[in-house]
């Protein structure tokens, strides 16, 4: 029986030595892709603040569409980006994520909302069809996710807002501040909110750099009688802002999900980075637990083994002195 369960623990441990090679390669490439994750990232942000900063000033000028900013005050049709990935692995990741997204349909149809939803990611199909929750649209998640991903999926959400068939498109997605620092964020794609961090960023260096534009050409740039404040009447726009808009809201709203493909990707990467570690030290704790139990069993087997040869020996012996003692009637007869 021991020698049975040494071979059963013998093997498990085989398991999971195989297991644990698999955890290290994996955790070995999350942390290769997510070092080239964080580059592509800074790498697309200039883009992003950039066309943020003109779209901020065309828009603040007052001659465009007012729904193209701001936010809306009772958006009734709301199209929701979800952005998870295509594999498990990889901890709370999604689970987050797509929780997130369904408390806010959630909250929003209790409210009269009606809502198109957009996954990205075979997860989010997985999750919403097993609570039978229909998506109007679905895209892969790759490692490595193109601007071509991006375009395709602007495509689905920007022709019915500029439309008007949306009244606001938001995003569910995890924004990465660092490797340490992973936030799961609901957040405005469309229209621009001018209130957010990054957008008063992008206009506030690009009044900036008007206002050092204005100096160097000897211009006023304080605030006064008759003079212009710093940031205001530099830019002239050809052609028309609703023709404009036309061209830069899909552009914009291109180079927004393309960020945010690139924030979950290198998200992911950490959090399976991080998932593969603990499995790691998981197969090697649960190792060191079955040797000591294969070691056990494997002494009370000796232990066993040996209480049998003792108990046989001393059956042997005995029964060696039973037969050299003299019997009853050979000692009658003897006397």
């Amino acid at each position: 029986m021991a020698g049975g369960q040494e071979r059963v623990l013998r093997r498990r441990i085989r398991s999971v030595e195989s297991t644990k090679k698999i955890t290290r390669a994996m955790e070995l490439i999350a942390a290769s892709q997510m070092a080239r994750a964080q580059a592509r990232i800074a790498g697309s942000k200039p883009y992003l603040e950039g066309i943020e900063a003109v779209l901020t000033d065309v828009v603040a000028d007052g001659s465009a569409p007012g729904r193209l900013l701001g936010v809306p005050e009772s958006p009734s049709r709301v199209g929701v980006i979800v952005i998870v990935s295509d594999r498990g692995l990889c901890g709370g990741y999604n689970s987050f994520v797509l929780r997130t997204a369904d408390r806010l349909m959630r909250t929003g149809e209790r409210a009269g909302r009606s809502y198109r939803f957009i996954g990205v990611g075979r997860k989010a199909l997985g999750y919403f069809r097993f609570r039978g929750r229909g998506l109007d649209a679905t895209f892969p998640m790759g490692d490595r996710p193109t601007y071509e991903d991006a375009r395709r999926l602007a495509a689905t959400v920007v022709p019915a807002f500029m439309q008007g068939e949306l009244d606001l498109v938001q995003l569910v997605s995890t924004r990465f501040i660092s490797a340490g620092t992973q936030v799961v964020e609901s957040r405005q794609l469309l229209p621009l909110d001018p209130a957010s961090p990054r957008t008063r960023a992008a206009g506030g260096r690009e009044g900036e750099r008007a206002a050092l534009a204005a100096a160097a050409a000897g211009e006023a740039t304080a605030s006064g009688p008759g003079s212009l404040a710093a940031g205001e009447g530099y830019f002239e726009y050809e052609p028309e802002p609703d023709e404009l808009l036309a061209l830069l809201v899909p552009r914009y709203a291109e180079a927004a999900l393309y960020g945010a493909l690139l924030e979950a990707s290198a998200s992911e990467h950490v959090s399976r980075q991080r998932a593969m570690s603990a499995a790691t030290e998981n197969a090697d704790d649960l190792i060191t637990t079955l040797r000591r139990v294969m070691n056990r069993a494997r002494q009370d087997a000796i232990t066993t083994e040996i209480m049998e040869i003792v108990g046989g020996s001393e059956a042997l012996r005995r029964g060696a002195e039973r037969k050299a003692a003299p019997q009853p009637e050979e000692i009658e007869e003897f006397a």
